[in-house]
């Protein structure tokens, strides 16, 4: 029981019995009587009397001979105020307080009563409340908590996103709804406003699709830095299609869009120049235009502006009529009447949401970059990367030139795509063999290749070679180092080659490095890695024209692995004369037209590769 309680019912019980005599004994002080608690001697109440108060059953009138009769109240009175007496039905009357049994009971309720509302009070108006709105200001503040990943609102916080199951994504969204502005539906209805509307009816598949082609459906990109772009987005640029390119800072995402909006706007394959709206929120006008004339591009149809508000963004690009709009970045760009700064989880989305409804009712393409978080992920809400057509990723080593354009997300074509470019002074060029732009400098058959070993991999549709080295060190303390293979994959290959190859390794200590900082993820460099320990070990060089592809499993045999034909043509283009392949693997190579110079040689477990590769001569 709480003290309020305590203290209620302790008043109660006190006027009770100051009540139940017929007759009233004189008290000393009938103007205050004190009354200390047992409980806790600093507390005292204080009790005095309210002035003449009639009992049940007594006449309305007294005698001026009667005395009226002391009525003990625990409510003190204040000399400022004028005297009032509280009737049973809560109104006011008399200049004297009158108060009986009954409206000491309903004067406890009421304080009870107001302490209950100041309570409630408090978890409405405070920042106590998890959910709800509260009037603050001139409009309504609405609290939320909103899913950074996946957009999904919530009503309180919680340690895992009921929409995507993922932790610690939530993060609390306020938003006030002022008098003048719209957010929501509203914005929505307001984007729409802006562009001309015609009355859209159903139409048949038939009619959307009679008399154009699959070329007519793309804007296509010419040179060789064109046809990357082009494979990646599955042939060319879709007209109304929404673009998203995502990359670390530094990477080359606005050189890109701004060689990619010179080659629309030059149109050498339309037959005519089209005009091409650059939009930037990061730099000024000057600034792009310098890069552009170190780049070489001196096309007119180029326009560049610089603005962070869509609706002046979307009336310029209405008066110019472009081919393309490339805006650089949305998370700089705002829209008027939706809350947050630029860059917040509502703002990213309407604006998204925005420039989809631009592209899709105008015909015009739109190129939006975006910037990412300390995960490499695209910053902003996870709906992002749904609302839009294409997601396209730029990645690239601080120490390296070469850049990969990768596709995550299309609409209009496939995500096995990879594009390879070289980042030179001129802009991003593409590289013309990019199967060995991984490999090292190739030296004679001697010492220095001992330890070497080359893989082939597959990222998406491309296929690379990749240099793999191996350091075998004996008598020194035992332990593994590797660079760019997953520690558990290369204790694993080691492990097999000392139970089922008979290599004594367990006295040397090893070291793995997989040259040019590439990560190697897929298993198909497992033969590969085997190869390069027992090179070092048996100090028995490799011949510098040959490759290796295959899975390795715990019983020291060979497993094949996917697109065995797709890296087989590469290592050939390249000049490579020798593959060792799994043995179940061989018969369906040995009739490929292509590869009849190339030697495949088919094994079925390490000893057989250890034998047909280090054998002497």
């Amino acid at each position: 029981m709480q003290v309020s309680d305590m203290r209620a019912l302790r008043a109660i019980y006190t006027q009770q019995r100051l009540l139940k005599p017929t007759t009233h004994k004189s008290l000393p002080n009938p103007s205050l009587i004190s009354f200390q608690s047992l409980q806790n001697p600093t507390f005292s109440r204080h009790f005095h009397p309210t002035g003449h108060l009639r009992r049940p059953g007594e006449p309305n009138s007294t005698t001026g001979d009667e005395e009226p009769r002391p009525v003990w109240s625990v409510f003190a009175r204040s000399p400022a105020t004028p005297k009032a007496s509280i009737t049973s039905d809560g109104g006011e009357s008399g200049s004297e307080n009158e108060m009986g049994p009954s409206s000491l009971v309903n004067g406890v309720s009421e304080i009870e009563k107001g302490k209950a509302d100041r309570s409630v009070g408090k978890v409405k108006s405070g920042t106590g409340s998890v959910s709800g709105t509260s009037k603050s200001g001139k409009g309504k503040v609405k609290t939320s908590w909103v899913c950074s990943d996946c957009g999904e609102a919530h009503g309180q916080w919680m340690g895992r996103c009921r929409s995507c199951g993922q932790y610690n994504t939530l993060k609390q969204f306020s938003e006030r709804n002022d008098d003048g502005k719209a957010s929501g539906i509203g914005v929505s209805e307001k984007v729409r406003s802006w562009l001309p509307r015609g009355e859209d009816q159903p139409v048949r598949l038939s009619d959307v699709n009679r008399g154009i082609s699959w070329k007519d459906r793309r804007i296509p990109l010419h040179g060789t830095f064109g046809n990357e772009v082009a494979t990646v987005l599955g042939g060319g640029i879709v007209p109304g299609s929404l673009v998203l390119i995502g990359g670390d800072p530094g990477v080359g995402k606005s050189t890109l869009v701004l060689q990619i909006a010179a080659l629309i706007a030059e149109g050498h394959e339309l037959g005519k120049a089209s005009r091409v709206l650059y939009v930037s929120g990061e730099e000024s006008i000057e600034q792009i235009g310098s890069r552009a004339d170190r780049m070489g591009i001196e096309t007119e149809d180029l326009f560049l502006y610089s603005s962070t508000d869509i609706e002046d963004i979307i009336e310029k690009s209405q008066s110019i009529a472009p081919q393309a709009l490339i805006v650089d970045s949305i998370q700089t760009v705002y829209l008027k009447g939706v809350a947050g700064s630029p860059g917040g989880i509502v703002q990213v989305k309407e604006c998204t949401s925005a420039f989809l409804y631009f592209a899709k009712r105008t015909n015009i393409p739109v190129f939006l970059i975006g910037h990412v978080n300390k995960s490499g992920e695209i910053a902003g809400p996870r709906v992002l990367e749904h609302i839009v057509d294409s997601v396209l990723y730029m990645e690239g080593e601080k120490h390296s030139s070469y850049r990969l354009l990768r596709s995550v997300k299309n609409r209009f074509g496939s995500t096995d795509e990879l594009g390879v470019f070289e980042m030179s002074q001129s802009g991003l060029q593409a590289v013309s063999n990019p199967g060995g732009m991984f490999l090292g400098e190739q030296f004679s058959d001697s010492e220095y290749l001992a330890g070497v070993a080359v893989a082939v991999t597959m990222d998406g549709s491309r296929s690379f070679l990749i240099e793999i080295q191996a350091l075998c060190v004996s008598g020194q303390a035992v332990l593994q180092q590797v660079n760019g293979i997953q520690a558990s994959r290369a204790s694993m290959i080691i492990s097999v080659l000392a139970k089922q190859a008979g290599l004594k390794l367990q006295e040397n200590a090893i070291y793995l490095n997989v040259v040019s900082g590439v990560m190697l993820k897929e298993t198909a460099g497992d033969l590969a890695i085997a190869a390069a320990i027992c090179s070092s070990f048996l100090e028995y060089p490799i011949p510098n024209s040959t490759a290796f592809i295959g899975e390795i499993g715990l019983c020291g045999e060979l497993r094949p692995v996917s697109a065995m034909d797709k890296r087989i043509n590469t290592v050939a283009k390249l000049g490579y004369k020798t593959c060792i392949v799994p043995k179940s693997a061989e018969k369906s190579l040995r009739g490929t037209p292509g590869f009849k110079d190339m030697k495949i040689i088919g094994c079925k477990n390490l000893k057989e590769v250890i034998n047909n590769v280090f054998r002497s001569n």
